[in-house]
C-alpha cells in the first residue's frame, strides 16, 4: 500500500460501530466479568480532496479527530491517503497490483474511471443484505438516485455520500471590490467583462482566477452550454454528441477566454495554476471573480479576512449567455462512495460504522466537535462559535467535510442554521442556484467506447486531453479559434467516432441495458 501513498501511514485509526453511545461498548466473558468489546479494524482509502488540514497532517492516523472517532465508536481503522492530484493514476496503480484496502472510496458510482472496471471484475462485494441487516440508518435517510448510482446488475456495490442538490458550485464575487467600482451585479458576458475590466484598472491582480485544465474556472463555458465533459451529451440531428460540438457557441465561449487572456484579465500563466495556489491566490486578496462549491463561502470568506479585513465575498448569479441561461454543471447524486473489498471477514461491522454516521451523536460531533473543547452545552443547547482563525477554520473544514465520510454534502445545517451569514447561505441555494444549472444527457453504465483511449476520456468534470490542449493553446493564441472544428475531427479520428456511434446506438434502443439520463434543465 505504501508504494502508492505519499503520506506517512504508520498507525490505525478507531471506530465504535453501533453505538450511539461514547463509551466503548462492553461485552460479559464466561466468568461473568465484563471486558471491552473488540476493536473493528479495517484499511480505507481516502483521496485527499485539496483539504489543507489532511495535506498538512505528518500521519493522519495520530490526528485529534480521529482518534475521538475512534473512542466514540470502537473501530481500528487505518487511513491510506490518496494524493488528490495522482488521485486516478493512483488508484488504477492499486488495481493493477492488487494492492486494495478493505474499503476503497470512489469519486462517484460504480462506473468510475478511476474505479477500472473493479466492480464489474468482482472485486467489491454486494452490500443488500449486509445493508437490510445493519445499516438501518443508511436506508432511511440516503435518496434512491444515490443507491441507484453505485447499483451494478441489480445489486448495491458501495455506501454513497450524496448530494440532495445538484447546483453545487457557483460564481463567487469580490463584492467590497464591486461597490468600489460602483458598478451593479454583472449578469451578461459582457457585464462580466466590464466588472473585470474595472477590477483590472483598480490593481486587482487575478480579476478572473484562471486555474489549470479550466477546472473550477468554466465560468464561461456554462454561459454558452459547451461544457467540454463527456459526461454531458446533446442530441444534435440524428446523432447524439458532446456539448462541445457546439460549435458555433463553442468558438464564442473560448473567445472570450482569449478577450480576457488579451486584456489580462486572467493570469497570464492560468494553464499551470494548481488547486493549492488557485486557493492561496484567493485568499491573499488576489482575485475578483472565481467559481467555488458555493458550501466553501462563509469559510474561505474567514480566512481571506486574515489577509484582507474588509472583503467580502458573495455568491452572484452566473453569467448568461444567448439563451438567457447560465450556471455550472450539475453534480451527480452521489460525490463519493465506498466499496467494500470482497476478502473482508467482518463487513457487517463495517456497515455498522457507516451506519452510525448518519446518526445523531454522529452529527453532533462532525458539526460541533468535541464538548468543552470547541463547544459548550447550556441549559440543554449547543453553544458553539465558528472559529475565525485561518488555521482553524481548515481544521474545522476538515471535521465536517473530510471526515464525516457519509452525509449530505450540499452544506451543514448544523452550523449555517446558528448564524445570518449561514442563513443566507442556504438561502442562496434556493434562490440564486436553484435557477441555474446545466446539464446534459448521460449514460450508465459509462460507454466502453470511452474507457479504450486515455486521451479522449478523462474524468467526468474535466476535458478530454486531445480536447484540452486545443482550447489552452487557442486562448493563448498560439492555434487561431476558427480552427475548431479540425480539433473535432481529432477526437473523432482518436475513438471519439466509436463513442458517437455507442451513445447513438444506445439512445436510440432503450433495451441496451444502458441508463439513458435526460438532462434535468
Amino acid at each position: 500500500m505504501r508504494k502508492w501513498v505519499s503520506a506517512s501511514m504508520a498507525t490505525v485509526m478507531t471506530v465504535s460501530l453501533l453505538a450511539a453511545c461514547s463509551k466503548p461498548a462492553e461485552e460479559t466473558n464466561t466468568q461473568g466479568s465484563s471486558k471491552p468489546a473488540e476493536k473493528t479494524k479495517f484499511s480505507i482509502s481516502l483521496r485527499t480532496l485539496n483539504f489543507g488540514h489532511v495535506e498538512k497532517s505528518p500521519n493522519i492516523n495520530e490526528d485529534k479527530w480521529v482518534k475521538k472517532l475512534e473512542e466514540m465508536t470502537n473501530t481500528d481503522l487505518d487511513i491510506v491517503l490518496v494524493p488528490h492530484k495522482e488521485y486516478e493514476q493512483k488508484m488504477i496503480q492499486m488495481f493493477a497490483t492488487n494492492d486494495i484496502p478493505d474499503v476503497v472510496q470512489g469519486s462517484g458510482g460504480v462506473n468510475g474511471k478511476e474505479m477500472a472496471g473493479s466492480v464489474k471484475a468482482g472485486v467489491f462485494m454486494p452490500l443488500d443484505d449486509l445493508l437490510k441487516q445493519h445499516g438501518p440508518n443508511l436506508l432511511k435517510k440516503i435518496p434512491k438516485d444515490a443507491w441507484d448510482n453505485v447499483t451494478y446488475q441489480g445489486k448495491i456495490f458501495a455506501i454513497p455520500e450524496y448530494l440532495s442538490n445538484p447546483s453545487r458550485r457557483a460564481t463567487f464575487i469580490r463584492r467590497d471590490l464591486l461597490d468600489q467600482a460602483g458598478l451593479p451585479v454583472p449578469k451578461t458576458v459582457d457585464e462580466y467583462l466590464n466588472v473585470l475590466r474595472k477590477f483590472k484598472e483598480m490593481g486587482v491582480e487575478n480579476p478572473y482566477m484562471g486555474r489549470e485544465n479550466f477546472k473550477y474556472a468554466d465560468t464561461f463555458f456554462g454561459a454558452y452550454d459547451v461544457f467540454p465533459y463527456l459526461s454531458m451529451f446533446e442530441k444534435q440531428g440524428d446523432q447524439i454528441l458532446p456539448k462541445f460540438f457546439d460549435t458555433e457557441n463553442m468558438t464564442k465561449a473560448l473567445q472570450t477566454y482569449k478577450t480576457m487572456f488579451d486584456e489580462g484579465l486572467i493570469n497570464k500563466e492560468f494553464a499551470t495554476i494548481n488547486a493549492t495556489v488557485f486557493k492561496n491566490t484567493i485568499l491573499a486578496g488576489k482575485a475578483g471573480i472565481f467559481s467555488m462549491n458555493a458550501n466553501e463561502l462563509i469559510q474561505w470568506e474567514t480566512q481571506l479576512k486574515a489577509s484582507v479585513p474588509t472583503a467580502k465575498l458573495e455568491i452572484i448569479p452566473s453569467p448568461v449567455g444567448p439563451d438567457g441561461k447560465g450556471g455550472y454543471y450539475l453534480y451527480g447524486p452521489v460525490p463519493r462512495a465506498y466499496f467494500i473489498n470482497k476478502n473482508v471477514k467482518d463487513p457487517a461491522s463495517i456497515i455498522k460504522f457507516y451506519d452510525w454516521m448518519l446518526s445523531d451523536e454522529a452529527e453532533k460531533f462532525f458539526t460541533f466537535g468535541i464538548e468543552g473543547d470547541t463547544y459548550t452545552t447550556v441549559d440543554g443547547k449547543i453553544n458553539y462559535k465558528a472559529p475565525t482563525d485561518p488555521q482553524a477554520v481548515d481544521e474545522e473544514r476538515y471535521r465536517q467535510a473530510f471526515l464525516w465520510l457519509v452525509q449530505d454534502t450540499t452544506y451543514n445545517k448544523g452550523t449555517l442554521s446558528l448564524t445570518e451569514e449561514g442563513k443566507k447561505l442556504m438561502s442562496v441555494y434556493d434562490t440564486t442556484l436553484a435557477n441555474e444549472g446545466r446539464d446534459g444527457m448521460s449514460f450508465e453504465p459509462r460507454l466502453d467506447a470511452l474507457m479504450k483511449n486515455p486521451d479522449i476520456s478523462p474524468l467526468s468534470d474535466q476535458a478530454p486531453p486531445v480536447i484540452l490542449q486545443h482550447m489552452v493553446k487557442m486562448v493563448y493564441g498560439k492555434e487561431p479559434i476558427s480552427d475548431w472544428p479540425k480539433v473535432l475531427e481529432e477526437w473523432k479520428s482518436k475513438g471519439g467516432n466509436e463513442v458517437i456511434k455507442e451513445a447513438t446506438e444506445k439512445f436510440n434502443n432503450k433495451d441496451s441495458g444502458t441508463t439513458v439520463s435526460m438532462p434535468r434543465k
